[in-house]
């Protein structure tokens, strides 16, 4: 039953949500939705059920198919529209590998771009999973505790995938509800046309708001699952990006407060599998190494893996996409440790020593490897007495750290030095540099600060996909970005283009951003 159901879900939702428009050539019934598989258990009548639609709305966050499909939630279209789009990366590979990745790293983009389709498909995917485990659980015969907690994880993950979508495409349809039938589908401009970024964010604040109020904290709850301490930093993200400061400090009090947080000891370990859901994690995208299976984010590390090339003559880690650049590289101090952590250095010394990589992997030097550098952050090893592996590279068990506490330490930072409480944000900011080996902040005046937090999140979270939306939140995209991408369009490019496909779909009722 559940297979049929997901089935049903995941080809409704193929081409996104204004796929809907298509219903009436599938010759559904009207209530099809609706309806049961004679003899089959319903929602209504089997507690599993529901309780394995929550699971599928996690799972839908190891989406990653830039090529259709159910789309990219965390593939490499995330990758590319948050980090490689950045001064923090350039595409890398080949000049003629993935060109549709080379037009978003150099702002030359359009609407009909595979990669910024599969972002709108994969979230917009995520959402209806969502949507339809939240109304399976209206029905569900389960303790109303259980309920309540079932759908306040549920509307933590659709805030998130709202968040995504927001961020990367402004207005975006606002959809809470599977249709009732392909009339609805085609005439309810829910469906088809934008809801306002206010709305979004509405809706954002509503579904986590929930959750904080009907999780548990992190100690009660179960590993990989969102608690309430998730939402809460979660929220003072929302908060925090939409420069509401004293909702962003409320919230990152009640998190560090709570005691269930702290920063790792040693930072190169928060990228090692050692590192998963440790004290410093607040939430991350969970892979198979919890369930002993290659069920993993596709294609997360092996399109950012080292690259055969030149000589050769070793086995490469992946396609060779998403390299740190040099402008990154010189925006760490010296001594800052956070720097080898986060790049991978191919030896261009001379001598052929290679490099040697944490699980002792040797890369060989420059003229057997494609490119200079590498996201280290993104390196899972194949050492299976080292890292849980299970032979499909395309799907390693690497979790992605969305959340975690370093981050919301400078969240408390940012929004403590905006509302004027510049002495408090230094004590969070060193706490930071202090793991980092870095001697305190001499940032005295409010934008000095200011400006000494914008260089301690890019080097702290460096190519953890927070980069470019900490600069069109803070509005320095086009400072940044201009000087370094010419084709870079201020009052454009901080957006995406709306998918061309969605607005056909939608019969021209879908508005595209400015520019595009």
């Amino acid at each position: 039953m559940l297979k049929a159901m997901m089935k049903n879900i995941n080809r409704l939702y193929q081409a996104g949500i204004l796929v809907l428009s298509l219903i009436l050539s599938t010759g559904c019934s009207k209530d099809f939705l609706e309806v049961p598989i004679q003899g089959q258990a319903t929602p209504d009548s089997d507690p599993a059920i529901a309780e394995k639609l929550v699971t599928g709305v996690y799972n839908s966050m190891l989406a990653g198919s830039a090529f259709g499909g159910i789309g990219d939630v965390h593939g490499i279209s995330f990758i590319t529209a948050t980090i490689i789009m950045t001064d923090d990366a350039e595409k890398g590979s080949t000049a003629s590998d993935q060109p549709n990745i080379a037009a978003i790293d150099n702002f030359e983009h359009t609407s009909t771009n595979n990669f910024v389709a599969a972002l709108w498909t994969g979230n917009y995917n995520a959402i209806a999973k969502a949507n339809q485990a939240l109304k399976a659980l209206d029905v569900a015969p389960i303790a109303d505790a259980i309920k309540t907690q079932y759908q306040g994880e549920v509307r933590f993950l659709r805030a998130y995938f709202y968040f995504n979508l927001v961020r990367y495409f402004g207005g975006v349809p606002k959809v809470l509800q599977i249709p009732a039938d392909a009339n609805e589908a085609n005439s309810n401009p829910v469906y088809q046309t934008r809801a306002s970024v206010d709305e979004i964010y509405s809706l954002i604040r509503e579904d986590l708001n929930y959750a904080i109020e009907h999780l548990k904290p992190r100690s009660q709850s179960q590993v990989g699952r969102a608690n309430k301490g998730a939402a809460q930093a979660m929220l003072a993200k929302v908060e925090l990006t939409t420069r509401n400061w004293q909702n962003a400090y409320n919230l990152c009090q009640e998190v560090i407060n709570s005691g269930q947080y702290s920063l790792l000891a040693k930072y190169e370990d928060i990228w090692r599998q050692v590192g998963d859901n440790s004290v410093e994690s607040i939430f991350e995208v969970q892979t198979g190494q919890f369930n002993n299976s290659d069920f993993g984010v596709e294609g997360y590390c092996v399109w950012q893996g080292p690259r055969v090339g030149g000589k050769g003559g070793w086995r490469d880690l992946g396609f060779g996409f998403n390299n740190p650049t040099v402008n990154l590289v010189n925006e760490y101090e010296p001594g800052d440790i956070r720097k080898d952590a986060s790049i991978i250095f191919i030896d261009n010394s001379g001598t052929h020593k290679g490099t040697i990589l944490f699980d002792g992997y040797r890369i060989p030097s420059q003229d057997s490897v494609q490119n200079a550098r590498y996201n280290y952050k993104a390196y899972h090893s194949e050492n299976k007495e080292i890292e849980s592996f299970f032979g499909n590279r395309d799907r390693k068990a690497k979790n992605i750290h969305l959340l975690r506490y370093g981050d919301l330490l400078l969240m408390a930072a940012e929004s403590a030095n905006e509302l004027g409480n510049t002495g408090e944000a230094a004590t969070y900011l060193n706490m930071i540099r202090e793991r980092a080996t870095l001697s305190a902040t001499t940032a005295s005046s409010q934008a000095d600060m200011r400006e000494a937090i914008y260089h301690e999140r890019r080097v702290e979270m460096a190519m953890e996909h927070d980069r470019w939306f900490d600069l069109v939140r803070t509005g320095r995209a086009a400072k940044v970005m201009k000087p370094l991408k010419p084709s870079f369009t201020e009052g454009k490019n901080e957006l995406l283009p709306i998918p061309a496909l969605q607005i056909a779909l939608s019969g021209g009722k879908l508005l595209q951003n400015p520019g595009y």
